[in-house]
């Protein structure tokens, strides 16, 4: 049987405790960009999102907090799943209630992303096609 590694918490050195934290959560990212294509995606329409903003002028912290939810709420959803996937191997209707509700999670704070993304970048872009003369 596998060992549990020590909790952090339990370590009588502080910062060493607060590193190895910091450590698990690296690895927590790591898998999370390993086996969810889903996560590569959102993190990719991230970083295109804040170059944009940057680019067009758009405030930057809107940007980041939608973000932070999305890839946030992608990352429970991850950790929901791998627990579910734990406690019940069998496919069973309550397990698939609990997946499809945390995807369902991400998903609406996807679609709100959009929408107020739409509403940030929207105007910033009709602005520049002004400068520009390509609309009047």
């Amino acid at each position: 049987m596998a060992r549990i590694p020590q909790r952090p918490a339990q370590d009588p050195r502080a910062l060493k405790g607060v590193l190895r934290s910091f450590g698990f959560a690296w690895q927590g990212l790591a898998h999370a960009w390993r086996s969810q294509r889903n996560f590569r995606i959102e993190v990719y329409l991230a970083a295109l999102a804040l170059v944009l903003a940057l680019a067009l002028g758009v405030a930057l912290v809107p940007v980041l907090l939608l973000v932070l939810v999305v890839l946030a709420l992608e990352l429970m959803n991850t950790a929901l799943e791998a627990v579910v996937d734990l406690a019940s191997p069998a496919e069973h209707p309550l397990a698939k209630a609990a997946k499809d509700t945390s995807a369902a999670a991400v998903l609406v704070a996807s679609l709100i992303a959009l929408v107020v993304g739409a509403g940030l970048f929207l105007p910033a872009i009709a602005e520049k096609l002004r400068t520009y003369g390509k609309i009047p």
